[in-house]
């Protein structure tokens, strides 16, 4: 289970239960929890309210209402199954502003890795037009004081941190607005757990 999910996913097997028809859903790369952890702390000390609620991650997919999940997910895992673990480097900040309150850190090595499984998942059941072009990143700081803002950008200017990336996970999220871990998908290997939505969900 990735470092998210033992953070977001309170309860992947919702009360017994597959995901329904008509579900949100995201898929995100996880960082190791010592780099997650980290960041956190950055995010935290800028004022975020959500450091302590989302990890450290790189958004795959955002979030992406789906008709069919057997569908979806057939889809995730083959294009999990076709992905090689690759290295990911993250190295100095960029921000959104002014179109978005959001300071991040860059996504340098694995750049194009995520930009490609971004294409291959938003295609079939999760195909949709985006209301802006896919940026892969790490937000450490969202929705604060501009000065906040200022001092997330100035802060992680030199954070430099590379580690390897060999799972994606797949997120629900629930009517509770908690985002709940579906499966954990390995990159190039079959999944563990085949079995359907009415049964346990395969979050490892």
């Amino acid at each position: 289970m990735s470092p998210v999910s033992k953070v977001i996913a309170k309860d992947a097997t919702s009360n017994g239960h597959g995901p329904r028809e008509g579900v949100s859903i995201g898929v995100i790369l996880g960082f190791p929890p010592d780099i997650a952890e980290e960041l956190g702390r950055w995010r935290a000390s800028f004022g975020d309210p959500m450091a302590g609620v989302i990890p450290a991650h790189i958004t795959l997919i955002t979030t992406t209402m789906t008709q069919d999940w057997n569908a979806t997910l057939s889809h995730v895992r083959a294009v999990a199954r076709k992905q090689d673990p690759f290295t990911v480097t993250i190295a100095g900040t960029g921000t959104f502003r002014p179109v978005s309150p959001v300071v991040y850190v860059n996504v340098k090595d694995g750049f194009g890795d995520c930009v490609s499984l971004h294409r291959e998942l938003q295609t079939g059941p999760l195909e949709r037009d985006l209301p802006f072009a896919y940026h892969p990143h790490v937000t450490v700081a969202h929705d604060v004081a501009p000065e906040s803002l200022d001092e997330a950008e100035a802060a992680l200017k030199d954070y430099r941190a590379t580690f390897p990336v060999v799972s994606m996970g797949l997120y629900e999220h629930d009517d509770n607005g908690i985002w709940q871990l579906r499966e954990e998908l390995n990159f190039g290997t079959e999944p563990d757990d085949d079995r359907g939505p009415d049964g346990a969900t395969g979050a490892r």
